[in-house]
């Protein structure tokens, strides 16, 4: 029996990986490579324009931005669907779309949110409307709108993903789609992109730590340089990325 028990953890574990690396592929077909988070307009302003310059960035952004507000809020809305807390879930859907500070990045999380669950809807993953209002769990889970962190959030917890592989998975998407970015707007190689990932693999793991630790009092991302790519990027005549 302990040797069943092991065999069917491991093949759950194994499971929920897959499942984490289905998720932050990047052929998932949620869009998600039409977008740069404001990156496209920081080359344009020549912020950014070499290796070195990316690499300080992306830790920017990550030690300001995901370390105080997705990763952080990616694990209480985790927790939030563990326990089925719908009215939590909707409080920090609302929190994040509160953030965004500009349009497209406010476009960003909502249009990869639809996208997202449209593809969970085909795939069954969505939950079933009529569990939830037998079991008087109004309104829905998922709010209707809900935006790309809260349902990455949700699909990890039904594919049985823990909270800090959760968040790792996503600091990683974050990374490697910065960085497809970066090749296709910058003269930058792929494997100097590799030698940013080597640089930054440390910091992701700090970034997941120290999100874990922070009360819900000290979030809130601090990122005006992006904020100012951003909203410069509505306006830029020529563009490759929507955002």
């Amino acid at each position: 029996m302990p040797t069943e028990l092991a065999a069917l953890e491991s093949q759950s574990d194994e499971l929920a990986l897959l499942g984490l690396m289905q998720l932050v592929s990047p052929a998932l077909p949620i869009g998600a490579f039409a977008f740069s988070q404001g990156l496209e307009s920081a080359f344009e302003l020549d912020w950014v324009h070499d290796e070195a310059s990316l690499a300080e960035w992306l830790n920017g952004v990550l030690e300001d931005g995901l370390t105080r507000c997705e990763l952080p809020v990616l694990a209480r809305l985790h927790e939030a669907f563990a326990q089925v807390d719908n009215q939590s879930i909707a409080a920090w859907d609302e929190w994040l779309a509160a953030t965004r500070e500009t349009a497209e990045l406010a476009a960003e999380d909502s249009r990869l949110g639809a996208s997202l669950k449209r593809l969970l809807g085909s795939l069954n993953l969505l939950p079933r409307e009529q569990q939830l209002q037998s079991e008087g769990l109004l309104p829905p889970l998922l709010p209707p709108q809900a935006g790309y962190v809260t349902l990455f959030a949700y699909t990890a917890h039904v594919r049985g993903v823990s909270v800090r592989q959760t968040l790792l998975g996503f600091a990683w998407a974050w990374m490697e789609n910065q960085l497809a970015v970066a090749c296709k707007a910058l003269p930058l190689g792929h494997t100097a992109a590799q030698r940013v990932i080597e640089q930054l693999r440390p910091a992701l793991v700090n970034a997941v730590n120290q999100a874990l630790t922070l009360d819900d009092e000290e979030l809130g991302p601090v990122l005006p340089g992006l904020a100012l790519a951003s909203a410069l990027h509505e306006t830029q005549y020529s563009r490759l990325f929507r955002s």
